[in-house]
């Protein structure tokens, strides 16, 4: 299996912060993922 680049942990503070209401493209640029990743 692949090794993730990202630990749960900050996969999960990641996608708090989508919940919390920034912008998905933001957040994105933030952390150095594709938009697409997010949405998988």
């Amino acid at each position: 299996m692949k090794k993730s680049r990202f630990t749960e942990s900050q996969i999960v503070a990641i996608l708090k912060e989508a919940d919390a209401g920034l912008k998905v493209d933001d957040i994105c640029r933030q952390h150095g993922i594709s938009s697409a990743t997010n949405y998988n």
